[in-house]
């Protein structure tokens, strides 16, 4: 898979495990397993990457007596969610014509 578009789909799925509840490392790691093979090497960059675009912001909360780094998505980040969606759906569409199961001769 092209390095690019692998990069935009892990930006997505870490957004996405955010977007209804701000959550910390360990737990998105978790809520995408299954899903996609992420591992903490590979995750603590992009959620990095995700604050310094401004997609996501952090703050601390204590848990059992330590702190845990919490992230949140913010409207740039929902709004690289549907940008994500816009382009999947024409990826889509070129993907069934390269398959030739769209029927562009009209």
């Amino acid at each position: 898979m092209d390095v690019q578009i692998k990069k935009g789909i892990l930006d997505a799925c870490v957004l996405a495990a955010v977007f209804k509840q701000d959550s910390y490392g360990y737990k998105i790691l978790q809520d995408l397993s299954g899903r996609i093979s992420l591992s903490e090497s590979t995750l603590y960059p992009i959620l990095r990457r995700l604050e310094a675009a401004g997609c996501l912001h952090t703050y601390n909360a204590e848990y059992n007596g330590r702190l845990r780094k919490y992230y949140a998505i913010t409207d740039a980040g929902r709004q690289r969610i549907q940008t994500f969606l816009s382009d999947f759906n024409e990826i889509m569409n070129i993907y069934q014509y390269i398959r030739g199961e769209t029927n562009y001769d009209d």
